[in-house]
């Protein structure tokens, strides 16, 4: 069973599609992900793109971000993640978006706080591990993070994230079992 793991939704359970070939982040990762954040997730807008069941999303708001817009483009992921929003009360704080994180509609002007061609703050990609090119995701990713702001990207260990994307550059790199964690940020202006 999927639980948030801290702050205000603590405990909740989460759903996930039935012999779906959606693979939630698990808790222990989530833990790792919001433990390296730390205070940067309080108050954060964030992008939840690849949401599944918006487990990391959830987390992120329970533990004190602002807002969560989520990309998602399977329905019955669709399904589960709008019943967890829903389980958490947290309809207000949130914002889903059915689309492919690649697709131009992921990008459209949704207006206010769910703007999802605005930057964010935090913005964090679990894809699919089979995915063709992670450069690509990145590539994609990059105009959504504030120049302040951080991304965190989930892929299998035996594929290796790139070092930088455009403006982004990995600062950690953290390998658990299967999975790895990738955490970029936006280079300054001035080239750091």
């Amino acid at each position: 069973m999927m639980q948030i793991l801290a702050g205000r939704f603590k405990g909740r359970s989460l759903i996930a599609p039935e012999g779906a070939t959606i693979r939630p982040t698990s808790g222990r990762l989530r833990g790792t992900i919001f433990d390296v954040l730390g205070p940067a997730v309080t108050g954060a807008r964030v992008l939840d793109g690849y949401a599944g069941t918006g487990a990391l999303g959830l987390e992120a708001l329970s533990r004190g971000a602002a807002h969560v817009t989520f990309i998602e483009r399977d329905a019955r992921a669709l399904a589960a993640l709008q019943a967890n929003v829903a389980h958490c009360g947290a309809e207000n704080a949130c914002a889903i978006i059915r689309a492919d994180f690649l697709s131009p509609a992921a990008r459209a002007p949704r207006g206010g706080a769910a703007d999802a061609d605005a930057p964010f703050d935090l913005v964090l990609l679990d894809p699919p591990y089979a995915v063709a090119d992670l450069g690509a995701v990145l590539d994609a990713a990059e105009a959504r993070v504030n120049p302040s702001g951080r991304l965190v990207l989930e892929h299998s260990r035996r594929r290796a994230s790139p070092e930088s994307a455009g403006s982004l550059r990995r600062f950690r790199l953290l390998v658990a079992g299967d999975a790895a964690l990738a955490f970029y940020v936006p280079r300054s202006p001035h080239g750091a």
